[in-house]
């Protein structure tokens, strides 16, 4: 992701750099794909293509030392956190180089260095977690904001509620990121709530509630640097509804036969990297920087798929380690 700093275009490092992790993420939920196919990669997968300016934009708006906790669908933010490629590869490829030496798989990795405090398959529990972190956070007074991301569907747990409801009433430093990509696994959100404008909730906690158009990686950056910049002063908890739409079903084979006829071909006139392009070209940024930028995320992910795929598989002797008895 070098490129971006030795880009002659400095106006638009920002938005250069937010291009460049989108596009990392994407390709690598492209080469995922590519080897579940393959059935290199075995199990479950939940890929976030379309959705790549929610992460990217986040977490440009975030301190390197804020917790960050994802649904199952969390290789985008993971690699926004600045986890290596390589190493998600290989965890979900079974790898010993994994970040969690191949025991974590698609949906349940962490990488704690890197501020990413992992996926959760139980839908909406990561909220309840990131309360934790940000109460740590207070006690130990390092003004550390935790973001905790989740579905339209987890918008009905009740985890979900309990965490917005202790966050608020303790003014924690917790954002909570409502990722609506308009189905609750196959369902319209629409079919399952009486108003559909979920952030609406927030005032029944006493906390702010913002919709924000979470493909549009500025409008993201802007709205999490200004709730942060509030929870981190002690204001407290913000909900923040992130409308998107995947552009891949809800888990790998998904046939998707639940969406109308035209819906994915609009939803791609929307999606987050080509309107990134759009903007930055009709900004005057060079078309050959932006293809140099595609053409290196590129070759960054192929290199980090050949490594991955090289590696040792994880020992099943060691599959004791790690635990308590």
């Amino acid at each position: 992701m070098s490129l971006v700093a030795t880009s002659g275009d400095a106006p638009f490092a920002r938005e250069l750099a937010a291009l460049d992790t989108m596009l990392h993420i994407r390709l690598l939920e492209e080469k995922i794909t590519e080897l579940r196919k393959a059935q290199s990669i075995q199990g479950s997968i939940h890929l976030c293509i379309g959705q790549e300016a929610i992460y990217a934009g986040s977490c440009q708006a975030l301190r390197a030392d804020d917790p960050v906790f994802s649904t199952y669908r969390g290789h985008g933010w993971a690699l926004a956190r600045g986890v290596p490629a390589q190493g998600i590869l290989a965890e979900l490829l079974g790898r010993e180089s994994g970040v969690c030496r191949g025991r974590g798989g698609s949906a349940m990795f962490s990488a704690a260095d890197h501020g990413f405090y992992g996926e959760n398959s139980i839908v909406g529990a990561g909220a309840p977690i990131a309360c934790g972190a940000a109460l740590a956070s207070v006690l130990r007074g390092e003004e550390r904001v935790a973001l905790t991301a989740f579905g339209d569907g987890a918008m009905n747990q009740g985890a979900i509620h309990e965490a917005m409801n202790f966050a608020a009433y303790r003014d924690l430093p917790v954002l909570f990121i409502c990722e609506n990509n308009t189905y609750a696994e196959l369902t319209p959100v629409a079919e399952t709530v009486r108003d559909a404008e979920l952030h609406k909730r927030a005032a029944a906690y006493g906390m702010p509630g913002e919709r924000v158009d979470g493909n549009d990686v500025a409008a993201v950056r802007d709205c999490v640097a200004h709730h942060a910049a509030r929870a981190r002063a002690g204001q407290g908890p913000a909900l923040i509804e992130m409308m998107t739409q995947r552009l891949v079903g809800h888990y790998y084979g998904d046939l998707q036969g639940y969406r109308p006829r035209g819906e994915l071909a609009e939803a791609r006139q929307r999606e987050p990297i080509a309107r990134l392009r759009q903007r930055l070209e009709a900004d005057g940024v060079a078309a050959d920087t932006l293809a140099a930028l595609e053409a290196a995320a590129a070759a960054d992910i192929a290199r980090a798929a050949e490594a991955a795929l090289a590696a040792p598989l994880a020992d099943p002797a060691t599959v004791m380690e790690h635990l308590y008895a």
